[in-house]
């Protein structure tokens, strides 16, 4: 069985971080805690994994990254690195990130795009070009989680910004169906915070609907964002939009273009747990199995960058 790094996991003690986007997530609004993902990913081989930043409160961002330096110091759980939270759109976000850039356990900063409060253009601002340009110079990455429909603002940032490395979270939230070119007649139900999808888990068929996006959209927005130097994508996200009775053809036309545009050697996996289980039938085993079955047909050594060697290198993970 190939080694898997996972790349997007989540973890949250509630006893420690307040989260307020938790109050309009019932089905996360608990503690989700290493012990817990040790069961979700049991006999899948999953050797190391990237901690993704969960949206704590402001004020408690500090004591997220102090706390993930410490977790990846121990040798007793398999969180090796961490990408943490920050307000890259703040004058102060040069001397928040300064304090941690030595860690070698911090690789990257995230911060959300797609809230309903963050404007689109938000990423394009000075500010946060600037921010982001600092990233580069710190040698730590930048995770683009954003609106399918705005994938062309990520291109921007990422021009302006050759020296940063950027990460497409969870295939440029595309919605698979809508990829596929299957739309549903109604939704699997659900919802998730702004940690990673801060959408309900719905139908994106309504035009006014800020994560709307036709198919031709999508794929013109990831070409464009593998087309630059600096970029690698996340095959992750999808399976928390899945409906009743999905399959793994479901989602393999999105995953098999990003792969395709991105090429063999700039894509990763991403658990994105416990989010993924807010999709119809959705478990961690779920989502690994349906991949290793879309992914089937090529090539053991792309199988193996994909689930292992591309994280372990983008990451410096030894």
């Amino acid at each position: 069985m190939l080694p898997i790094i996972d790349t997007h996991q989540h973890l949250w003690d509630l006893s420690v971080f307040d989260m307020p986007w938790l109050e309009d997530a019932p089905t996360l609004n608990r503690s989700f805690v290493t012990s817990d993902y040790l069961d979700a990913t049991a006999g899948l081989n999953v050797v190391k994994t990237v901690y993704m930043e969960v949206d704590v409160s402001a004020a408690q961002k500090v004591t997220e990254a102090e706390h993930l330096i410490e977790l990846c110091a121990a040798d007793d759980n398999p969180t090796a690195a961490a990408v943490i939270g920050g307000t890259v759109t703040s004058a102060g976000f040069g001397d928040y990130i300064r304090r941690f850039a030595g860690s070698p356990a911090i690789k990257g900063v995230r911060q959300v795009l797609h809230g309903p409060g963050t404007p689109q253009g938000t990423c394009l601002a000075p500010q946060f070009v600037e921010n982001v340009r600092l990233l580069g110079e710190l040698g730590l990455c930048f995770d683009l989680c954003m609106r399918p429909s705005e994938l062309g603002d990520g291109v921007k940032l990422a021009q302006q910004c050759p020296d940063t490395r950027f990460v497409v979270d969870h295939c440029g939230n595309g919605d698979p169906y809508l990829i596929s070119g299957v739309l549903p007649g109604s939704g699997a139900g659900g919802d998730a915070g702004q940690a990673d999808s801060n959408l309900t888990i719905a139908d994106h068929t309504d035009r006014d609907d800020p994560f709307w996006h036709d198919r031709q959209q999508w794929m013109d927005g990831i070409d464009a964002l593998a087309a630059l130097p600096n970029t690698i994508c996340k095959i992750s996200g999808i399976i928390a939009r899945t409906r009743p009775g999905w399959t793994a053809s479901d989602l393999a036309p999105a995953v098999n273009h990003c792969l395709d545009s991105f090429g063999p050697d700039r894509v990763v996996f991403g658990g994105d747990w416990p989010v993924c289980t807010l999709g119809a039938d959705a478990t961690y085993r779920a989502w690994v199995e349906a991949l290793k079955e879309i992914i089937a047909g090529r090539s053991e050594t792309e199988q193996r960058k994909l689930l292992h060697d591309n994280a372990a290198a983008f990451y410096e993970l030894a």
